[in-house]
């Protein structure tokens, strides 16, 4: 009894297995508006996708928050959810990936928006830095509805956050969608587990 507990256990956990690496997402360049109505960026350069970097622009991150709920702009608060979390690919990478040559460009990769409260936390001073992350959850290209989170690294200039200009440093996304890799090893967990239950049924 105890072994079929055990392997029961087992076969709930794969699922969780499965879906916690993930795929990771990076981001560069590009300026933010910082109002109090949100953080809008548009057209900060995709510089990785997976383990797929290149070196090169692969398109497009554009995002926006709610508007500011707590805190200031300028020592730090939290921002409401919603808005926008958009991934778009641009060549023929992004076109080979959704398995689609004749579609044009940009690509949706992911369409979502953030969801509850996202974090503004001053990190540093010369310059300003700031850290904005959050959840986020939409639509992964291949149509399934998934979730993630984001933290992207925004500084500015002396005296333009006053003026709500702000550059992206670097951002950082994970999206939890299960790699080819991670799918077939929980495919043979789960097959080795119906073979255990098999023998069993056969042994009593």
């Amino acid at each position: 009894m105890r072994r079929v507990v055990v392997l029961v256990l087992l076969a709930l956990a794969l699922p969780i297995a499965a879906w916690a690496d993930g795929l990771n997402i990076t981001n560069e360049f590009g300026s933010v508006s910082v109002l109090s109505s949100g953080v809008t960026s548009t057209g900060s350069q995709l510089r990785s996708w997976g383990s797929f970097a290149p070196g090169t622009s692969l398109g497009m991150v554009n995002y926006a928050t709610g508007a500011l709920t707590s805190g200031s702009i300028t020592a730090g608060g939290t921002f409401a959810g919603g808005g926008y979390f958009d991934v778009l690919g641009i060549g023929k990478w992004a076109k080979a990936l959704v398995g689609c040559t004749a579609c044009t460009n940009p690509i949706a990769l992911f369409t979502g928006s953030f969801v509850g409260p996202v974090s503004w936390t001053l990190t540093g001073t010369g310059p300003l830095t700031y850290n904005l992350s959050g959840a986020i959850q939409g639509t992964y290209y291949d149509g399934r509805q998934i979730t993630g989170s984001t933290s992207q690294t925004i500084y500015s200039a002396t005296g333009q956050i006053s003026q709500g200009i702000g550059h992206i440093r670097m951002g950082t996304s994970n999206l939890n969608v299960p790699e080819p890799g991670t799918l077939g090893l929980l495919g043979t967990g789960l097959v080795g587990i119906a073979g255990i239950f098999r023998r069993k049924l056969i042994g009593s």
